[in-house]
This record gives structure tokens, sequence and C-alpha cells, in this order.
């Protein structure tokens, strides 16, 4: 039997090894750690007003994968978008469609873009044909939209130029045409051989989640 003194040393000596037993499995089994982030929708289209909840998706050091829900903190890098505290996105601006939404936790990101989609059901082109030369002047398409916004669709407010030969020689960048309107200004290089043509379209996200698809013209090189 043990006595007072006896048990009140064994009581001790327990206690002790339980203490060093918790610390040294605090030690070894560690937290795991946030190895990279994704966001969920990665890419999505909205329309003005609308609105999309994004997620954030954590894979850790031992490979297990779950939502972040804390200690996370949401960015847009565009007027374009907003996003709240909570993750939720709305549709502001198609004039500068394109965002990037960035979740940020422990010193790590993970991205999605959103493109903000207009009222557009149909396209016109002008002018339908064009030449150009080789080296020389640049020349102008205006895509008008309908019923808009936004009303002049180009590849920097979510609009897709569509180029028949791709090549070096031609190049075509947002500008604006000669009454001040947002068009895609095409320039050709001199050193081009053999193309006769390059045929133009432009695309834009419709409404209804399809493509809205512009008149084709035609731009003719002249030698």
């Amino acid at each position: 039997m043990l006595t007072g003194r006896k048990l009140a040393l064994s009581l001790a000596f327990t206690v002790l090894v339980a203490l060093a037993f918790g610390v040294s499995c605090r030690g070894f089994f560690t937290n795991p750690t946030i190895n990279s982030i994704a966001i969920s929708p990665s890419s999505v289209n909205l329309d003005v007003n609308a609105t999309q909840q994004f997620t954030a998706w954590g894979t850790y050091s031992d490979g297990s994968r779950s939502q972040i829900t804390s200690g996370l903190t949401w960015t847009s890098d565009s007027t374009a978008v907003t996003i709240t505290a909570g993750g939720k996105a709305t549709g502001v601006d198609v004039t500068s469609s394109s965002a990037t939404i960035t979740g940020s936790a422990q010193g790590l990101d993970g991205t999605a873009s959103v493109t903000v989609v207009g009222d557009v059901t149909s396209m016109t082109v002008s002018p339908t044909s064009q030449g150009i030369k080789p080296g020389g002047a640049s020349v102008t398409f205006t895509f008008a939209a309908s019923p808009g916004p936004p009303y002049y669709v180009t590849a920097d407010n979510g609009g897709t130029l569509n180029i028949s030969t791709a090549d070096s020689y031609l190049t075509c960048t947002t500008g604006v045409d000669g009454k001040n309107n947002p068009a895609e200004v095409c320039s050709l290089a001199a050193g081009v051989t053999g193309v006769v043509s390059y045929q133009l379209q432009m695309t834009y996200p419709s409404p209804s989640g399809g493509t809205t698809y512009s008149p084709t013209a035609t731009l003719t090189v002249n030698y």
C-alpha cells in the first residue's frame, strides 16, 4: 500500500509524464500549412449589376484540400468589378471589362478572371472593306453594338477580334476612328508577301450565354 508521501510522488510523476507527452505530441503533430490557393470559379462572364460568389480553396502540406473560411482577403484590380470582404463580386462597368479577382491568405494568392458582359445582341462593322499598303498608313474598323452597352465593341472591353490569316505583319490594337469612337486600328508592316487579303470579324459574349458575331470585314493588301 502506498503511503501518503509515496502517493504524492507517484501522482506528481504521472503529471510530469503527461505534460511531457503532451508537449512532445504538439511538437510532432504540427498543423498542415497552405501550399497553394485556388479560386472557384476560375473564370466567369458577369452581366452588368449581376453578382457572383467566389470561394477560395487551399491545398495543404499534408495533401488535403478544403475551403478557406477565415483570414482571407479579397481584391479586384479593376473598377469594372467590385468585390466584398465575403467574396461576392458585382459587375459594374463594361467600358473596362476585364478584372482579376484575387483571394489572399497566409502570404499566398489565388486568382480568377471576370469579364463584365453588356447587352449586345448584334453588331455592324464600318467599313466593310478597306485597302492597306505594307508599311503604309493604318486603317480603322468600328464595330458598333446594339442595343448596348457597350455601344462599340473592341478587344479591350470584352470583344475578340478574329483575323483569318494570323501572321506577324498585321497588328490591330484598340484606338479610335475619325469620330472618336472606340475602334480597332490595324497596321501592316513592310515585307509581307503573297497575302491577298485579311478577313476580320469581332465576337462578343451574348446575354444568353452564347456568342454574338459581327459581319466580316475585308482588308485588301495593296502592294
